[in-house]
């Protein structure tokens, strides 16, 4: 696994697609043991499975690997007794193979084979379990079924006369890359005992309420999960609640509810007397919605706003042990902090210095060391641990990556730069320049366009790694632009409603400042981005002719497309602004060759706005054999997101390609692979 000395895994596509992928942190209840699960391409590189691997939380030990299947598996918290539970689809011995969905697995911690210990025919998700043993779990089971017999019943007859049908009584229909229904996620309890757990339902048929975007909690002694509950409105739309459910009886009552915000990531404090839990504010088409952190009594009881003072949007983690501060995450400046809240006062500091964002964090149980996943825009995620006192800085733990004995050697270098935008406000963006850029080999530019649009460039992506492209003499920009977060709530209503202004105006203004260094070629550049940043190239292939190559991933075309969750979208954009803001009016300034990427899967943009584009594109060239510069590279089987290995390896080689033929002027070279 470790690249040739002249060469680093960003060389090779086939290295770069191979590398361990680190995610999933847990921490045993004693704090003596860590988890975290680790993907690799299976044989054929169809698919990414992971597999469990302990951690030393100490970092004295080396990291070794738990689990072992063709299936993979994803750990999900640890009994009280330290037993490891995780969700595999692995084979059951002894069981009905045939049973559809996940089952949930215990891996005991005095050694020996993991077993099954639930296995609903609707699948496993959202594994809570409480200090008393107590185990919650989120299972999908069909609207008409009485019971879990039944319910498999009625699978097995679907099954049998080949039905995929669904009836939708309510809206949304689709999520991302999956149709919702017409199964429904109920709740469910148990007690891991040495035999087969006996589930028993909570909930019962709730409907929509407990939908993916749903996620619960569970009190210390077992007795109520605390869920956020999505709940009906006109106009198509749901909103998110906050319940607090008895599990011996099932009696649900409210916790807290405004139709004004939406509540999310209950977090039920070490005494069981307080739920923390995220806010987030209603937007409208004149402003964004704010977010910040709020804690209620479990009993019931007015809602106090820790943070809503603080100009920044708080993601909670967890509650330290003695219950008197929340941890949380926070995108700053581009980076993702963490920090400590005080629950008292709602008073907030952080705990990480420099760069880097983290993740999955995870307190020791005598409130001494704090772990996380830790990553960065030049580091993949890797497991370290530091002082909750602030007496040590962040350290590394030896995690799989150094078992595995992979190093990655990075083929370039990583700075900041910032310029200043249309209205006066400050821009800022990383780039990251090849180790030979200098004013005597200047780098032809990438310009990196996010996706979300509330988000910021802070952390490592798989998905969109700016380091293949620099291992090719690329230099790539990734800037925050307006509607990026970390900057404050005007930074982000400086783009509210008007997508096609401020962040497009802010992205010029930091690509001239890119093209400005002595170590940037100014004379060749091309752009890409995906889901917004799709939209974006495409708005700036309508508005300039800058670059020499545009991709367009996963990108919206006539913005009144309708999508998943479309009653979010249009909370946002008037019908004055999505016509005024829709880059299909544009099309005829368009000159700069295309390539268009798109998942049939894809139902956050639907594959209907890369036809129309593909269209709109193909209708205008005026070569007589039809012949023009654009590519439509399409994957029948993927989503929003590119995920196997070998697809991930035809992306990267497809979009180089393309830049490298109309950037470089090289050949044009169809990758292999695609016939």
């Amino acid at each position: 696994m470790t690249p040739d000395a002249n060469q680093s895994a960003f060389d090779d596509l086939d290295a770069f697609v191979g590398l361990p992928r680190i995610e999933g942190l847990r921490l045993a209840p004693d704090g003596r043991r860590l988890v975290v699960g680790v993907a690799l391409p299976d044989p054929e590189k169809a698919r990414y499975t992971k597999a469990l691997w302990e951690v030393d939380p100490a970092g004295q030990r080396p990291a070794r690997r738990l689990t072992r299947s063709a299936q993979g598996e994803s750990a999900v918290a640890f009994t009280p007794d330290g037993d490891l539970l995780f969700v595999s689809s692995r084979p059951r011995q002894g069981g009905d193979d045939d049973q559809p969905g996940p089952a949930l697995w215990s891996l005991p911690a005095s050694g020996g084979d993991a077993r099954v210990v639930a296995s609903p025919a609707g699948g496993v998700r959202g594994v809570v379990v409480s200090r008393s043993g107590t185990v919650v779990l989120g299972s999908n089971l069909m609207p008409s079924a009485r019971g879990f017999a039944e319910d498999e019943e009625i699978r097995a007859a679907r099954r049998k006369s080949g039905v995929s049908v669904i009836l939708h009584e309510e809206n949304p229909i689709r999520y991302w890359d999956h149709d919702l229904g017409p199964d429904r996620t109920r709740l469910l309890a148990t007690q891991i005992t040495e035999d087969a757990a006996e589930l028993r339902d909570v909930t019962g048929h709730v409907g929509r309420a407990l939908w993916d975007y749903s996620s619960w909690d569970i009190s210390p002694d077992g007795g109520t999960v605390v869920a956020s509950w999505a709940v009906a409105e006109s106009g198509g739309s749901q909103r998110q609640t906050l319940v607090a459910i008895d599990v011996a009886t099932g009696e649900r009552r409210t916790l807290a509810d405004d139709p004004t915000v939406q509540y999310g990531a209950p977090r039920v404090s070490p005494d069981g007397s307080q739920v923390a839990f995220e806010v987030s504010e209603r937007s409208t088409p004149q402003a964004p919605g704010d977010c910040w952190i709020a804690v209620v009594p479990l009993a019931g009881g007015p809602v106090r706003h820790l943070t809503k003072d603080w100009d920044r949007w708080p993601h909670l983690a967890c509650w330290t042990p003695d219950g008197s501060a929340l941890l949380a995450v926070a995108a700053d400046n581009g980076r993702a902090p963490l920090w400590r809240i005080d629950v008292a006062t709602g008073e907030h500091t952080r705990l990480t210095p420099g760069d880097g964002a983290y993740s999955d964090v995870q307190v020791s149980p005598d409130g001494r060391w704090v772990y996380a996943l830790r990553s960065a825009v030049d580091s993949p995620p890797a497991p370290v641990r530091l002082a909750m006192d602030g007496s040590s800085g962040v350290e590394p733990l030896l995690g799989p990556a150094e078992a595995l004995g992979v190093t990655l050697p990075l083929p370039g270098r990583l700075e900041e730069i910032t310029t200043t935008g249309e209205d006066g406000t400050p821009v800022r963006a990383w780039i990251a320049l090849p180790d030979n850029a200098s004013a005597d080999a200047p780098a032809p530019l990438v310009l990196s366009i996010h996706g979300g649009p509330v988000m910021s460039v802070n952390s490592w992506s798989w998905r969109a790694n700016p380091w293949v492209y620099v291992a090719k003499g690329y230099a790539v920009l990734l800037p925050d632009f307006a509607l990026s977060i970390g900057y404050g709530l005007d930074f982000v209503k400086r783009g509210w409603g008007q997508w096609g202004g401020a962040p497009y105006t802010d992205l010029m203004a930091i690509t001239d400042a890119a093209q400005e260094r002595p170590d940037v070629d100014s004379s060749r550049a091309a752009a890409i981005g995906a889901s917004f940043g799709g939209y974006m190239a495409n708005w700036v292939a309508g508005h300039t002719t800058r670059f020499s190559a545009i991709v367009s991933h996963a990108s919206v075309w006539m913005l009144d497309t309708t999508a998943d969750v479309e009653y979010e979208f249009r909370r946002e954009m008037t019908p004055e602004s999505i016509d005024a803001n829709s880059p299909h009016h544009f099309v005829d300034a368009i000159t700069t060759p295309m390539l268009l990427i798109h998942g049939d899967k894809d139902y956050r943009v639907p594959i209907g706005e890369a036809l129309r584009l593909w269209w709109d594109l193909a209708a205008r060239l005026k070569a007589e054999d039809g012949s023009g510069p654009h590519k439509f590279l399409y994957f029948p089987d993927e989503n929003h997101w590119i995920l196997t290995p070998t697809h991930s390896k035809i992306w990267y080689s497809t979009v180089l390609a393309f830049f490298d033929h109309h950037v470089l002027g090289e050949e044009w070279r169809r990758p292999e692979l695609l016939g």
